[in-house]
C-alpha cells in the first residue's frame, strides 16, 4: 500500500511537467484568465439571440451563456451595456499562413501550355504519381507559420478561425484550420488536415498535360481510378504516396473549386462518379442557374466579391459592354438573398478582400439585396462550422466551446456598427477602444457668435469632416478624434483660420478654440443626429431595385421562360421528305412529343398549334458534321499525341452565342469535335441546339460515340518551329506507327481485362486486377464496335495509310473529316465502306490541300459515298445550306473525273499571270 501511494505522488508531480508545450521563460502566472461579460445582447448562434444576457470564458472556453446568471468570484467582470457579441467568423476558403507555390525553374506552367511545348515527365524525384499537377500529399500544416499581420486584417473583418490551404494545381493537399490568434504556430492549429482541396487548374505544374479543361477533367477522373486500384490491389508493383495520399484524404471534407456556374456542374458530375458530395467553391454566378445549383445538393463557397460597375463614359468602351456582363453588375448582389430562397447551404469566404471596409460593405450589400440577417450570420459561422466538421468546437457561443467571438457596437449588419474587440480562444483583440467615443452624427458647430453646420462621416477610427455655414457655403476643415478628444482645424473663406480642440460633454463636444491672430473664444457642438439615423449614402454599386428579368441563357437573345415542347401541324407547305418522294408541293406535317408523326395532306389535330405553312418550304434540321462551337476550356488537348481519355461532353458551353445564329441558319444538331492536335484526340459530343438549355439537356441522348483521329501537317506540327515542336511523332509515318502502337497496346488492355474476368479465385483477381486505364478503354471502344473512328484527313496517301490501318485490326475507318483528295481515290473508299464528311471549296491555305477541287463531293456522291458538308467553322455553320449549294454546279464529264485537276486558285493565278505579261 505504501509503495502504490509513492507511485500516486509520483505521478501527481510529473503531471504539470508534460502538461506544459514548452518551458516557461520569467516567473510564471497559473492564474486561469476568466471574464464575465455582462448586459450584453448575445448571438448564441444565428438563431438564437438573448437580450440583457451574460457570457463567462474560463481558460478560453465557454464556461455558460444566459440571464440572470451567477458570477463566480475571481471573474474579470465586463460591463457590455449597449453592445452585442456574435460568434466569431470562419474563412473556410484562405491561404493564411502558407508560402506560396513557385513554378519550377527554367520552365514556367503558362509556356508549358504552348502546343507541343513542355515536359512529359514529373519535376520531383520521389516516389509520386506521373503528374506534377497532382500533389494531395502536400499537408499545409508543414508549411503553416502564424502571420500577425495578415491575422489582424482578418480580426478586423470578424474572423476568428480560418481554413488555410495552397491554392496551386488540380489536386492541392490538405488544410489545415487555425485561429487566428498571435501565440504559436502549433497553438494556432485547431486541425490537421482539415480537408482536401481540387481544382481544374494546374497551377504551377511545369508539364505539358493537361493543356485544357477537359484534359484536367480526364486527370482527375483517372486518378480517383488509379487510386481505387491502388487501394484494392493486392500485390502493389510500385510506391505511390499520391495514390496513398489520395485515399487517405477521402475520409476528409472534399472542396473543389470552379471557375463558373457551368464548371460547378461538371465538378457535381464528376463527384457522383465516385460517391464524393464535394462542397464546391463558386464564383457568384449560381442564381443564374438556381434550380440547376439546388439539384447538385452540394454545398457552396461564395466570396462577397461583387463586380464594379463597367465604365461607359467612352463610347468605344461601353459598346464592348455586353448586356451579360450588366444584368451580372445588376444582380450578383443578390446571389445570396437566391441561394437561401431555394434552401441551397452555403458558406461566405473573405477572398478577395483585404480590408474589412469593402467586406463589411458587401456583406451589408448582400443583406440590402435580400439576404435576412440571421442567413448571413449563418454563413459566417455554423455553416462553414458545419463543412469542416467543427461545430462541436466553433460556429455559436454554447458551453464548452472555444470562446472565440466578437463584440460589437450594435447591430452588425447595420452601417453603423463597428467591431470593437475580436475574442480568440479567450484571448481579446482590440480592433476599436470601447471607451472611445463615436463622434459621428450632425452637429450644431457654434464658435464664439457663428454657427455653422458640422458633418461627421465614416467609420470610427477613420472618420470624415464635412463643414457648411447656412446650409451652402462648404468650408475647408481638417479632423481627428484621439481618444476622448475631438481636434478640428477649420481654414475660413474670409483667410482666417482657427484650431478646435475640445472633449465630450454627454450629447456634445466642447473647448477653446485659437484664432490665427491669436485670439480665444469657448466653442461646443451640438449633436443633432447620430450616426445611425443619418441617411445613407448611396451605394456605388446600384440598389435593389432590380431591372432585370432572368434569361436563360443569362446573356442577350435569352429567353424569360424556358421553351416547352408543343405539338404542331404544319399546313400545305412544300415539304423536301429526302426520302424517294423528293419535293411535295402542299402536304401537312404532324409533329407529337417532338417526332413527326404523320406527313400527308388534310390532317387534322385539335390540340396541336397550327402552322400554315403556305409559300413555305419544311425541309429536315441541317446539321453540322464537324463543328467545334458551344466547347469551352480548350479544343484540343494539346499536350500527348494519343487522349483518347478526353471528352467533348464534359466541356460543353450552352451559352455559346454559336448555337443561337446557326438555329437562324437552320442548323438544329452537330457533331463537337476535339481539335486536329493529335493522331488520336478525343471523344466527340452529338448535340442538339437546345438554346437555353443546359450542357447535359444539349447531348442527344443515346447517339453514336466517335473518336477523334488526326493526321498530316498538324498532328506532326510541321509548322510549328523546332523550338517549340518537341513532342513524338514529327513525320506522317511517325504519326501512323503511333496510332498503330495505340490500337496494339488498347488490344492488349482487352486481352489483360478478359483474362482477369475468367479467373474464379477471388484472391487471384484481388493481386491481379488490372488497372483501369480510360486511355485504353475509348481505344477499345472502337475495336469493339461501340465507338467508331472520324479523322481528319488530306492527302490520299495518309487515306490510304488510315483504312489499311482500320482493316488490321478488323474495324473501318468510319468517316473521313475534309477529305479534299477523295476524289482521287473513290473507288477505294467505296471498297472500304468510309463516309465522307466534306470542305466544298476550301484549298490552298497549307500545302497538304493543294490538290482540293470543288467537285469533290460530287464525284465522291457519284461514285456511292455517303457525303456530307461540314463547316469546321461557326460562321460558316449559319449558311451551312449555301455550303452546300456550292456542290450542286454541274460536274465536270465523269471520264475526266480522276484526273489529277489544278487547284481553281492557282489555275486563276496563272491565268492572271498570262495576261499581265502580254501588257
Amino acid at each position: 500500500m505504501k509503495r502504490f501511494l509513492l507511485i500516486i505522488l509520483w505521478l501527481t508531480l510529473i503531471t504539470p511537467v508534460y502538461s506544459q508545450q514548452t518551458p516557461t521563460i520569467g516567473i510564471s502566472d497559473p492564474r486561469p484568465e476568466t471574464f464575465a461579460f455582462t448586459n450584453a445582447t448575445i448571438y448564441v448562434d444565428y438563431n438564437n439571440v438573448l437580450k440583457g444576457a451574460t457570457l463567462l470564458i474560463k481558460e478560453g472556453r465557454i464556461q455558460a451563456v444566459g440571464k440572470n446568471l451567477s458570477i463566480p468570484s475571481g471573474y474579470h467582470l465586463k460591463n457590455l451595456e449597449g453592445k452585442t457579441i456574435y460568434p466569431s467568423f470562419i474563412d473556410p476558403y484562405t491561404s493564411y499562413g502558407l508560402s506560396e507555390a513557385k513554378a519550377y525553374a527554367g520552365n514556367s506552367s503558362s509556356q508549358a501550355t504552348t502546343a507541343g511545348q513542355g515536359n512529359f515527365d514529373r519535376a520531383e524525384d520521389h516516389p509520386v504519381n506521373w503528374n506534377d499537377a497532382l500533389h494531395p500529399h502536400y499537408q499545409a500544416a508543414e508549411d503553416f507559420r502564424v502571420d500577425n499581420k495578415a491575422a489582424r486584417q482578418y480580426r478586423e473583418m470578424g474572423f476568428g478561425t480560418v481554413l488555410s490551404f495552397r491554392r496551386d494545381g488540380i489536386a492541392r493537399g490538405t488544410s489545415v484550420l487555425a485561429a487566428l490568434t498571435d501565440e504559436s504556430s502549433n497553438k494556432a492549429v485547431l486541425r490537421s488536415p482539415a480537408s482536401a482541396h481540387y481544382s481544374f487548374d494546374k497551377g504551377t505544374s511545369p508539364q505539358n498535360y493537361p493543356t485544357s479543361l477537359m484534359g484536367s477533367m480526364a486527370l482527375l477522373r483517372q486518378t480517383y481510378y488509379d487510386a481505387r486500384w491502388y487501394q484494392r490491389c493486392g500485390d502493389k508493383p510500385f510506391t505511390d504516396i499520391t495514390l496513398e495520399a489520395w485515399n487517405t484524404n477521402r475520409r476528409l471534407p472534399q472542396i473543389v473549386e470552379v471557375e463558373d456556374k457551368h464548371s460547378l456542374l461538371r465538378a457535381d458530375r464528376l463527384g457522383d462518379e465516385f460517391g464524393i458530395q464535394y462542397i464546391i467553391r463558386g464564383t457568384g454566378d449560381e442564381y443564374q442557374m438556381i434550380d440547376q445549383v439546388k439539384k447538385t445538393g452540394a454545398p457552396l463557397i461564395l466570396p462577397l466579391d461583387f463586380p464594379e460597375a463597367p465604365s461607359v463614359q467612352d463610347p468605344y468602351q461601353a459598346d464592348q459592354v455586353s448586356l451579360q456582363q450588366l444584368r451580372h453588375w445588376e444582380m450578383a448582389p443578390a446571389v445570396f438573398s437566391s441561394l437561401d430562397d431555394h434552401d441551397v447551404v452555403f458558406a461566405i469566404t473573405s477572398q478577395g478582400h483585404d480590408a474589412a471596409d469593402g467586406f463589411m460593405d458587401n456583406l451589408r450589400m448582400a443583406v440590402r439585396y435580400g439576404l435576412p440577417k440571421e442567413a448571413a450570420l449563418k454563413a459566417l459561422t455554423h455553416t462553414p462550422a458545419r463543412l469542416l466538421r467543427v461545430d462541436d468546437q466553433l460556429g455559436s457561443l454554447e458551453q464548452g466551446k472555444l470562446a472565440s467571438f466578437i463584440i460589437t457596437s450594435g447591430d452588425l449588419f447595420e452601417p453603423s456598427a463597428t467591431i470593437l474587440e475580436n475574442w480568440v480562444q479567450g484571448k481579446a483583440f482590440v480592433i476599436q477602444d470601447m471607451e472611445r467615443p463615436d463622434p459621428r452624427g450632425q452637429y450644431t458647430l457654434t464658435v464664439g457668435e457663428t454657427r455653422y453646420e458640422l458633418n461627421i462621416t465614416g467609420n470610427p477610427g477613420q472618420e470624415q469632416f464635412e463643414l457648411t455655414r447656412d446650409g451652402k457655403q462648404k468650408i475647408e476643415v481638417e479632423g481627428k478624434v484621439e481618444e476622448a478628444t475631438l481636434h478640428l482645424q477649420i481654414q475660413i473663406p474670409e483667410g482666417r483660420s482657427l484650431r478646435l480642440s475640445g472633449w465630450k460633454q454627454d450629447e456634445q463636444w466642447q473647448g477653446t478654440a485659437w484664432w490665427s491672430d491669436g485670439k480665444r473664444e469657448p466653442w461646443h457642438a451640438r449633436r443633432e443626429s447620430s450616426a445611425d439615423k443619418q441617411p445613407q449614402k448611396k451605394e456605388k454599386s446600384g440598389q435593389p431595385g432590380l431591372i432585370s428579368k432572368m434569361t436563360f441563357p443569362f446573356m442577350a437573345y435569352g429567353f424569360e421562360e424556358k421553351p416547352v415542347q408543343k405539338d404542331y401541324l404544319i399546313t400545305n407547305a412544300t415539304v423536301w421528305t429526302n426520302e424517294e418522294r423528293g419535293i411535295v408541293r402542299g402536304l401537312d406535317v404532324l409533329v407529337r412529343d417532338g417526332k413527326i408523326r404523320q406527313v400527308g395532306k388534310d390532317l387534322r389535330a385539335r390540340d396541336a398549334v397550327a402552322i400554315d405553312g403556305t409559300g413555305k418550304h419544311l425541309t429536315s434540321g441541317v446539321i453540322d458534321e464537324h463543328s467545334h462551337i458551344a466547347i469551352t476550356g480548350g479544343t484540343n488537348e494539346f499536350s500527348h499525341a494519343i487522349t483518347s481519355e478526353v471528352r467533348i461532353k464534359d466541356v460543353l458551353d450552352p451559352e455559346d452565342i454559336n448555337i443561337y445564329r446557326q438555329l437562324s441558319g437552320g442548323v438544329t444538331a452537330a457533331q463537337l469535335l476535339h481539335g486536329s492536335a493529335n493522331p488520336v484526340g478525343g471523344q466527340s459530343a452529338i448535340i442538339k441546339h437546345r438554346w437555353g438549355a443546359t450542357a447535359d439537356e444539349l447531348l442527344i441522348e443515346g447517339a453514336t460515340q466517335f473518336l477523334k483521329h488526326a493526321l498530316g501537317e498538324n498532328v506532326k506540327q510541321s509548322r510549328l518551329p523546332a523550338s517549340v515542336s518537341s513532342r513524338y511523332p514529327q513525320s506522317r509515318m511517325g504519326v501512323e506507327a503511333i496510332i498503330r502502337d495505340a490500337y496494339m497496346q488498347a488490344r492488349d488492355y482487352e486481352e489483360d481485362w478478359d483474362d482477369y474476368n475468367s479467373l474464379s479465385d477471388e484472391e487471384q483477381k484481388r493481386s491481379l486486377m488490372p488497372r483501369r486505364n480510360l486511355r485504353m478503354e475509348a481505344l477499345a471502344d472502337v475495336l469493339n464496335g461501340k465507338s467508331f473512328i472520324t479523322c481528319h484527313s488530306y492527302v490520299q496517301s495518309e487515306t490510304n495509310m488510315i483504312m489499311n490501318l482500320a482493316e488490321d485490326f478488323g474495324i473501318r475507318a468510319h468517316t473521313l473529316i475534309h477529305n479534299t483528295e477523295g476524289y482521287k481515290i473513290a473507288d477505294k473508299l467505296k471498297a472500304h465502306g468510309v463516309y465522307a464528311s466534306n470542305l466544298p471549296d476550301w484549298w490552298a491555305y497549307k500545302f497538304e490541300v493543294y490538290d482540293a477541287i470543288p467537285y469533290n463531293t460530287a464525284l465522291q456522291t457519284r461514285e456511292g459515298i455517303v457525303s456530307a458538308i461540314h463547316s469546321d467553322n461557326a460562321e460558316l455553320a449559319r449558311r451551312l445550306n449555301q455550303e452546300a449549294a456550292k456542290t450542286v454546279k454541274p460536274c465536270r464529264p465523269a471520264k475526266a473525273s480522276y484526273r489529277p485537276f489544278i487547284p481553281t486558285t492557282l489555275s486563276w493565278l496563272a491565268g492572271l499571270t498570262r495576261r499581265l505579261q502580254k501588257r
